[in-house]
This record gives structure tokens, C-alpha cells and sequence, in this order.
């Protein structure tokens, strides 16, 4: 049996397939990074740690006013109808950046007041 020099483990597939898994893999990363809303929360001297194995729905509103609800933006004629569906007992986590309006805070307080809710906790940082 003559061997030739082209004999042997061609690696260049091999290769070009972890090529595509590394580019999946970067382009995915890019995207869990920016799920993150930005928010800079205002500053109390008397804070409170939140239990984590409660279950709890996050509300947002960042620097421009925008609303999200677990990290998912809607809009202000969909905060009412997405705070009424939930329970009255759920733990409502609130978040406002310290640069938005006062008014767009107190929309999301009106709101839970309305329907009776009075779960919920305003997120700080500790001076």
C-alpha cells in the first residue's frame, strides 16, 4: 500500500465549524449584555435588602421617561392594563432614575394605589 502526502486529518472543516460557533457565540454575548436597563438610583440613608426568593415584578423607568416592566419596555397606556394583571400579593420592585420626572413615578404609585396594591418596595442606593 503507497501512501500519499495528501494522506492524513484534514482539520480546515473542523476549522471553519468552530469559526461559525465562535461568531454565534460573540454575537449572542453582545446581546445579553445589553439587556441590562441603565438606571442611577437616588441615594437613602435608611435602606432595606429585598429578599431574592421572593417572587417580585420588576418596574423601571429610566432617564427618559421610558417605562419597563422585567426589563421589557412598554408603553404608559400599557402600565395600567400590565400592573393590574398582577397579584395583589406579588412584590412590586420600583426603580427610578434619580434624572426622571416625578410625575412618571408617581403614574406608576397611582396606578398600584388604584387597584389597592400597596406591595411593593422603591429601590435605593446606601449613602
Amino acid at each position: 500500500m503507497k501512501l500519499n502526502k495528501k494522506d492524513g486529518l484534514n482539520i480546515v472543516p473542523f476549522i471553519d465549524i468552530m469559526l461559525v460557533l465562535l461568531a454565534i457565540v460573540l454575537s449572542i454575548s453582545t446581546f445579553i449584555a445589553q439587556g441590562k436597563i441603565t438606571v442611577d438610583l437616588p441615594s437613602a440613608s435608611s435602606t432595606e435588602q429585598i429578599k431574592e426568593d421572593d417572587k417580585k415584578v420588576s418596574v423601571v423607568i429610566d432617564k427618559d421617561n421610558k417605562f419597563f416592566i422585567d426589563d421589557v419596555e412598554i408603553s404608559e397606556e400599557m402600565l395600567k392594563d400590565k400592573l393590574n394583571a398582577v397579584d395583589i400579593k406579588t412584590l412590586i420592585e420600583l426603580k427610578s432614575d434619580k434624572n426622571s420626572k416625578f410625575e412618571s413615578f408617581v403614574k406608576v404609585i397611582d396606578v398600584l394605589k388604584e387597584k389597592g396594591h400597596e406591595n411593593f418596595a422603591i429601590q435605593t442606593v446606601s449613602e
